[in-house]
């Protein structure tokens, strides 16, 4: 069930926006994605692009990203072979936290076949006590803010 407060948003209302495969085994019995499945096209859409722009190192980096909270909210089926696009933008950026909105959306669609969100708190690797942004992730996300 939507919640009132749930937003749909097109694919156009998002920043970046990444290509996810699904998997043979992403099907379960009921032969669509499990839900499961979400979570991870989720991490690998943030931190996929988080690496691509030079900003996330996940061997040696001093600063990490641990997730601290989520959401899925899902309105149609996907199944293995289909495509899908991953919006990504930013709903909040904090000193050492932040709010990726993240939807899904079939290939050549507008309309999100899921839509959910995930907050990073970013902390020293060693210490795992939360840190200050870095100036190069906090200027990638900046650029994913969504328009107010």
């Amino acid at each position: 069930m939507v919640s009132d407060k749930t937003i749909k948003r097109p694919l156009s209302a998002y920043p970046h926006v990444a290509d996810i495969q699904t998997r043979w085994m992403d099907n379960d019995v009921y032969g669509h994605v499990n839900n499961v499945v979400y979570y991870s096209f989720f991490d690998t859409a943030v931190n996929e692009m988080l690496i691509k722009a030079g900003v996330l190192d996940i061997h040696k980096g001093k600063v990490i990203g641990l997730v601290i909270e989520t959401k899925c909210e899902y309105f149609a089926p996907v199944e293995f072979p289909e495509g899908l696009k991953a919006g990504v933008a930013i709903s909040h950026l904090g000193n050492s936290s932040v709010r990726y909105e993240i939807g899904l959306f079939k290939e050549n669609s507008e309309e999100a076949v899921a839509q959910g969100h995930f907050v990073h708190v970013y902390v020293d690797r060693s210490s795992r006590r939360p840190t200050s942004l870095p100036k190069d992730l906090r200027s990638l996300l900046e650029t994913l803010l969504l328009a107010a």
